[in-house]
């Protein structure tokens, strides 16, 4: 395998000196990572300093390590270690040549990144570079470029944010030549003044946009104008995706089939592409307008692109469906619980409408967070999917649960509890065969590991 970094080039990039020659196939910051041939950057943060795990990354196989203070292995020593990532990540951008797309959004970000991914892989197979997990912060960006291949056709990089600035930030240090915004709604709600304001702070990302860069925004969305004036004042191209007229790649024409899939008509400017999708949620659908008008931003093949998304059966935590046994037959689990907002929230739960109609509709709720002085109006808001979706039962999860279930007294069954880990005694008690459980909630509440817990039970298989 072609080594990803040499310890002179990294030492050049960073300001720093190389103790020793050595190369590198990959970048970490977490020593449990580390794997034969990498590097690692000791970080010191508030709570952790890397500097002590030092020992531990090269006993895990690490080729070279950058360091504020000389160790006994191969290093490359600088003044600061968060900088020279950062300084890392800067070369790493400069010496590729291939497309670089930036995603963020308020929902939808890393369902739409894999997606994308899927899509450039059809036509350019092992070219195609992006952020692993949900790398999107101030670490995560630099690290997912500093890894990017020199020889990479296309590079993938989610962005997220919480405060006003930080997206400003991360998009100059990637500098796409197509940034995306998937969607516009109130996460992270606690830290911004309105929705106005998270638009505003979205839209940072078209700062970095590289010269004749491309801004792809959600035609649907309140803040299209907003989002529009932002992105001219970079001279960026203006592309536009969705469901209304006038988007530039529109699902014009969508038909739900017998089995559960959708066949979908989108109009792409000159043309019109017919495809098949497993995921029929309308969010699901929306992702798939951006994935192909990302696709036709940076020239890619369409048709190819069609074909991968109609081969998504969804992600772990985003959608992924799996059966469990119970009693003399088996439950469907759709697992969505990597995180929760009020608009991921609404638009999962209904896509339970979706449904076969003879299956009872369980849902397992987790908390939403940093949802500010709105938090209980938000939560009380649900009833209405809730209802619109004929949900049979409702197990909660949290204290700010709470405003939902007096919201549902007397309406939908319901039983609501304080931690994660007593779900699933209930669950025991609750669940049938041909059930459908759907399990959506904020990270910390811990849901997914009820849903592991789950999947253990079943075959764990998409479906």
């Amino acid at each position: 395998m072609k080594a990803l970094w040499q310890s002179e080039a990294i030492a050049r990039a960073v300001k720093g000196t190389a103790s020793a020659d050595f190369s590198v196939r990959n970048v970490a910051f977490d020593s449990r990572e580390i794997q034969k041939g990498d590097l690692f950057f000791a970080l010191k943060g508030t709570e952790s300093d890397g500097h002590n795990y030092v020992e531990a990354a090269f006993k895990r196989g690490a080729a070279g390590a950058v360091v504020m203070s000389p160790v006994p292995y191969p290093h490359i020593l600088v003044d600061d270690s968060y900088q020279a990532l950062k300084d890392l990540a800067v070369a790493s951008r400069k010496r590729n040549h291939g497309k670089i797309i930036g995603i963020t959004g308020s929902v939808g970000k890393t369902s739409t990144k894999e997606s994308l991914r899927l899509a450039l892989e059809r036509m350019a197979p092992e070219k195609v570079h992006y952020s692993l997990k949900s790398y999107n912060n101030h670490v995560g960006v630099p690290l997912s470029l500093a890894r990017m291949p020199e020889e990479s056709l296309f590079g993938i990089f989610e962005m997220g944010m919480n405060h006003a600035g930080e997206l400003s930030d991360l998009t100059k240090l990637v500098q796409p030549d197509v940034a995306l915004i998937t969607a516009i709604a109130p996460a992270h709600a606690a830290f911004f003044a309105d929705e106005t304001a998270i638009a505003e702070a979205k839209s940072e990302i078209f700062e970095g946009l590289s010269s004749g860069g491309i801004a792809i925004i959600p035609h649907d969305s309140p803040y299209r104008d907003l989002l529009t004036a932002k992105a001219q004042e970079k001279k960026a191209e203006i592309r536009s995706f969705g469901f209304g007229e006038g988007a530039t790649i529109r699902a014009q024409n969508i038909v739900r089939e017998a089995d559960g899939r959708v066949l979908v008509t989108a109009s792409i400017r000159d043309r019109q592409l017919v495809f098949s999708m497993a995921m029929a949620a309308e969010h699901w659908i929306s992702n798939a307008m951006a994935v192909l008008a990302v696709v036709d931003a940076v020239g890619g093949d369409l048709t190819l692109a069609s074909l991968a998304l109609g081969d998504i059966t969804g992600f772990q935590g985003r959608g992924q469906r799996f059966d469990i046994p119970v009693g003399d037959g088996s439950a469907i689990v759709i697992d969505e619980s990597y995180n929760a907002n009020p608009a991921s929230m609404a638009a999962t739960i209904k896509a339970l409408e979706n449904e076969p109609k003879d299956k009872r509709r369980i849902v397992l709720l987790g908390d939403m967070l940093e949802l500010g002085q709105n938090s209980a109006a938000y939560h009380r808001a649900l009833a209405d999917p809730l209802s619109h979706a004929k949900v049979d039962h409702v197990l909660l999860v949290g204290q700010e649960m709470a405003a939902l279930e007096e919201s549902l007294a007397g309406k939908i069954a319901c039983d609501r509890i304080e931690k994660a880990d007593q779900a699933e005694a209930l669950l025991d008690e609750i669940l049938k065969a041909d059930d459908i459980l759907l399990v959506k909630g904020s990270n910390s509440l811990g849901l997914s590991a009820v849903v592991s817990s789950l999947s253990k039970k079943g075959c764990a298989c998409s479906i």
